[in-house]
């Protein structure tokens, strides 16, 4: 009998290395930065609240050179919150 190509490789032990994962970790990441339409590359950016939300804060990237907007996001465990919530 044959044995196939890849008989060498052992096959891992126990269960897979990201099991019971579920990426916690980075639900709440802030940027950095993002890339810029306007100045054609990744900017350092500045983040700006702009509403105070029941389902979380809302906050927008601009770029620090030229002010556009590169991105937004909804934060649901920010400071303010709770404001709202209780």
């Amino acid at each position: 009998m044959k044995e196939s190509l890849f008989s060498f490789v052992q096959p891992p032990a126990g269960p897979p290395r990201n099991a019971g994962y579920d990426g916690a970790d980075f639900r709440e990441l802030d940027a950095t930065e993002l890339y810029c339409p306007n100045c054609r590359r990744a900017v350092p950016v500045n983040k700006f609240l702009l509403l105070v939300l029941p389902d979380g804060d809302r906050y927008e990237y601009r770029c620090k050179y030229c002010g556009a907007k590169v991105g937004d996001k909804v934060d649901h465990s920010g400071q303010f919150y709770g404001i709202l919530k209780g």
